[in-house]
């Protein structure tokens, strides 16, 4: 299955007194990793009028390395896994000068109805745009 690669400038507010990113704003690279691979592979404008999209349930976050101001830094995203309504991403944050692995993520998304608020099966035409 294809893998986004998403560009990400660390900026000086997403660091703490000691220098590192701070471990909420490392979420917030990741989220935009599965923006960039919603929008880019299922042809899905993350805000829009769309009556069905991609609810979050869960994710896990593992933290390898620090993030500092001024790394060159990407988010790799792809899909491991499309269930009946789920589908579950794997990413993960790199230094892209070195190669060095700074943070793991798994989310699992759920295929939702939002006007009638809950879950769907994930459409099929998704599925053949990840496969």
């Amino acid at each position: 299955m294809e893998e986004i690669v998403t560009p990400v400038q660390v900026r000086f507010s997403d660091t703490d007194m000691y220098g590192h990113v701070n471990n909420i704003n490392i979420q917030s690279y990741f989220d935009m990793g599965k923006c960039d691979y919603i929008t880019e592979v299922f042809g899905i404008p993350m805000i829009s009028s769309l009556k069905t999209g991609l609810i979050q349930k869960c994710n896990t976050n593992t933290f390898e390395a620090q993030i500092r101001f001024g790394e060159n830094i990407a988010v790799y995203t792809g899909v491991d896994k499309i269930g009946n309504k789920s589908i579950t991403f794997s990413q993960k944050i790199v230094n892209t000068d070195t190669g060095e692995l700074k943070s793991l993520s798994t989310a699992v998304l759920i295929a939702y109805d939002f006007k009638l608020q809950q879950s769907i099966d994930v459409p099929e035409e998704w599925r053949k745009k990840m496969e």
